[in-house]
């Protein structure tokens, strides 16, 4: 009798994340729960934010009557693409202060960001770390990651990975992103869906958490996205549930993930911060025709892709290679549906000449060969 042999079909591994203590969610939970995730009862603290929440919203106010004796100074100029001017002056900053032991990043990618770089030079120049609590108000997911970076003078943005530069706490209450635009809200909503998309064809993602959260995550951003269309900011629900969603995108991939995420995002960084667009902008941009040209690219490709239609609200035809592009038209199809102006980058300022050079960008420096010439194509596109 011979032995009974199975061929392997799946293998792979996680690497949990251990930066991370704590994830509270819901109305109130920053009110209810801030000051006791604080190190120290004499904790010192200083806030990290942009001039638009700090001068036209109540929020930063409200976060240091909250803090009360522990806070220390705010830094409220960081903007788009945390220039790199203002992470310098945000570092020198929170160096003065020797006895400061906690940082509080309030709004989007571009604080959260700079606050991880301020913490790694911190633990650098001291030899011990700081705590980082973060208000996220958009969905771009940066709390995420221990991973951040800057932009340089020449507008390409750096990006680098250190586990010190991992988030400790993460608040995700719906009464401090009431005030997101909502073109904002919606735009980073798609950012969430670009990291829950790419991960699909990532050579590195693992089967579980990543992938399942990511199905869970494309079907949440499909409902919920509309709903935050017609609702923002006045469905606390609605917000609670993309936030959580936000997080699910990225926050259980793993440490041992390899390279970029993937071409949908390495055409972000080469249109986002070199031209002044943000980051959900450009996964709307980009996002349904990259999955198509990935769908193209290979057979696993579109069987991983496809596995995401019916989470997309379509069913499975079992061609997979068109199940794959109906995914791809299906996101194009939803960002049309929430707003979006997709006219073009010529629309923006953009001229067709740097098309080469956002090739090259996205591509690591490659001048030639297939991939170059099909991303160049789908590039074209975009204007």
């Amino acid at each position: 009798m011979s032995a009974v042999t199975s061929k392997i079909t799946m293998s792979g591994s996680w690497q949990p994340r251990i930066h991370l203590k704590n994830l509270f969610y819901g109305p109130g939970c920053v009110e209810n729960h801030l000051v006791s995730t604080l190190p120290a009862t004499s904790s010192r603290v200083i806030i990290v934010t942009g001039t638009s929440l700090a001068t036209k919203t109540p929020l930063v106010q409200k976060l240091e009557t909250l803090l009360d004796q522990h806070h220390v100074e705010t830094i409220s100029n960081i903007r788009q693409h945390g220039p790199i001017d203002d992470v310098e002056a945000a570092i020198e900053t929170v160096t003065a202060h020797p006895d400061v032991d906690t940082i509080i990043s309030l709004g989007g990618g571009s604080p959260i960001d700079t606050a991880k770089v301020i913490s790694l030079r911190v633990q650098q120049a001291r030899g011990s770390s700081l705590t980082h609590i973060t208000i996220p108000t958009t969905l771009s997911g940066a709390e995420c990651t221990a991973g951040g970076g800057y932009t340089k003078a020449d507008g390409v943005k750096v990006g680098f990975r250190k586990p010190e530069m991992g988030v400790s706490v993460i608040f995700y209450d719906p009464q401090y992103a009431q005030y997101t635009p909502k073109d904002l809200w919606l735009s980073t909503g798609m950012r969430a869906m670009d990291h829950a998309v790419e991960c699909m064809y990532h050579p590195c993602a693992s089967e579980v958490p990543w992938k399942a959260m990511s199905l869970y995550v494309i079907r949440e951003l499909f409902d919920c996205l509309p709903k935050a269309r017609d609702s923002h900011p006045h469905d606390e629900e609605v917000t609670v549930r993309l936030m959580l969603a936000a997080y699910a995108s990225s926050g259980l991939k793993g440490e041992g993930i390899q390279g970029g995420m993937g071409l949908s995002h390495s055409l972000g960084h080469a249109l986002g911060s070199p031209y002044g667009i943000g980051h959900g902008v450009t996964s709307c941009l980009t996002l349904g025709k990259v999955v198509k040209l990935k769908a193209h690219e290979s057979v696993e490709n579109a069987k991983q892709i496809a596995r995401l239609l019916p989470e997309t609200g379509g069913s499975l035809t079992g061609d997979e290679l068109q199940d794959a592009l109906q995914v791809g038209d299906r996101i194009i199809s939803l960002v049309s549906s929430l707003g979006f102006d997709l006219s073009g980058l010529s629309a923006r300022g953009i001229s067709k000449d740097e098309i080469p050079i956002i090739v090259q960008r996205a591509l690591g420096g490659a001048t030639d060969g297939p991939l170059y010439d099909q991303v160049k194509a789908l590039v074209e596109t975009l204007f």
